[in-house]
C-alpha cells in the first residue's frame, strides 16, 4: 500500500497563515504526476510551528482532496505521547491511511521508553504506523531489535530510515523480513536503499519533480538490466536536485524551488528563514541540470 515515490508534502502559508487553496492545488499536482503516497504534516511540512488546529486540519485537507487516490500516511509524531495518541486518532478519524510517528526528540528516551511510547499510540489506534527513525532531528537512534520488538505489535507495519545507513536495509531485513516495508528518507541514496530491499521514498524533491521521482522509484526495484541502467539516468540527473535540497534547512530550499515553478510561495516561519541568495543560485542551476526550469 505505501511505496515508491511519497512526498513529504511543504506546507503552503500566506502572509503568515496556511494557504488552504494552494495547499489543495498541490495536491492534486501530485495525483496528476505521478506520485504513489502523500506525507502531510511531517517535517518538510513544518509541523513543528503549526499549531494544533493548523495541524489537523492540514491532514483534513489532504485526506479531502486525495479522495481515495493516493494513500496517506499522516505525520502525528511528538515527543508527547499522550499528544502523538490525540493527532494519531484524529488522523484515523479522518480517513487517513497510516500514520508517520517520529522517534520522541529532545526527551532522549531509552530503546525501552521508545518500545513503550510506540505500543502506547499501537495499542490506541487501528491504523498502519510506519516508524519515523531520524537520529539527526531526534539524537536518538532506534536500534533493528527495537523495531523487530514492535513489529510484533498489530500496527507497526514499517521504517522511513533517515539515518543514511545503507547497512542498516540488510540488517533490518535479515532481523525483521521483507515484510517489514523500508521507506528511505535520504532521497540522495535511494537507488542504492532500493537495491539493497528497501520498497522507496519519503522524499523532499518529490515536491517539485514528482515524475522524475515516481518513475526513478519504479524502474529502481526492477531488476532488469534495461530497468537499473534507466534507473542509474534518472539517479544521476536527480542528485543535483537532492543535494540542493538541503543546502540550507529544509524546507527552505525547497520552498524555493517550488516557488521558481509557480507551485507555492516561499515562506517559512520562524526560525525558520528564506534561503540565501548563494543558495537561490543553487537551486536554480540544479532545476535547470535536471530541465525542471
Amino acid at each position: 500500500m505505501f511505496k515508491g515515490s511519497n512526498v513529504a508534502l511543504v506546507t503552503p502559508f500566506k502572509k503568515g497563515e496556511l494557504d488552504d487553496e494552494t495547499y489543495i492545488k498541490l495536491i492534486h499536482f501530485h495525483i496528476k504526476n505521478g506520485t504513489n503516497g502523500l506525507v502531510p504534516a511531517g517535517t518538510t511540512g513544518e509541523s513543528p510551528t503549526l499549531s494544533h488546529d493548523e495541524h489537523e486540519r492540514v491532514i483534513e485537507l489532504c485526506v479531502k482532496e486525495s479522495n481515495g487516490k493516493l494513500p496517506v500516511f499522516a505525520g502525528t509524531g511528538s515527543n508527547s505521547t499522550e499528544e502523538a495518541i490525540s493527532l494519531t486518532t484524529h488522523a484515523e478519524k479522518i480517513g487517513a491511511n497510516g500514520a508517520l510517528i517520529v522517534t520522541p526528540y529532545y526527551n532522549k528516551p531509552t530503546q525501552e521508553g521508545l518500545y513503550q511510547h510506540y505500543k502506547a499510540i499501537n495499542d490506541k489506534c487501528g491504523i498502519p504506523i510506519i516508524i519515523y527513525n531520524i537520529p539527526g532531528r531526534s539524537v536518538i537512534d532506534m536500534t533493528v531489535d527495537t523495531m523487530a520488538r514492535l513489529y510484533e505489535l498489530k500496527n507497526i507495519i514499517g521504517v522511513k530510515d533517515a539515518t543514511g545507513d545503507l547497512e542498516r536495509v540488510i540488517l533490518t531485513q535479515k532481523k525483521i523480513g521483507k515484510d517489514f516495508i523500508q521507506l528511505t528518507g535520504n532521497d540522495d541514496n535511494a537507488l542504492e536503499f532500493n537495491r539493497r530491499g528497501g520498497k522507496g521514498a519519503i522524499s523532499v524533491t518529490a515536491n517539485i519533480a514528482p515524475k522524475l521521482c515516481s518513475d526513478f522509484q519504479k524502474l529502481s526495484v526492477k531488476n532488469d538490466e534495461e530497468s537499473q541502467n534507466k534507473a542509474n539516468e534518472l539517479n544521476n540527473i536527480l542528485q543535483p536536485v537532492h543535494h540542493s535540497m538541503f543546502v540550507e534547512s529544509n524546507p527552505s530550499p525547497v520552498k524555493y524551488a517550488a516557488k521558481l515553478l509557480d507551485l507555492c510561495d516561499d515562506d517559512v516561519r520562524l526560525p525558520l528563514v528564506k534561503v540565501t541568495d548563494a543558495t537561490k543560485e543553487i537551486v536554480k542551476k540544479a532545476l535547470k541540470s535536471a530541465k525542471l526550469i
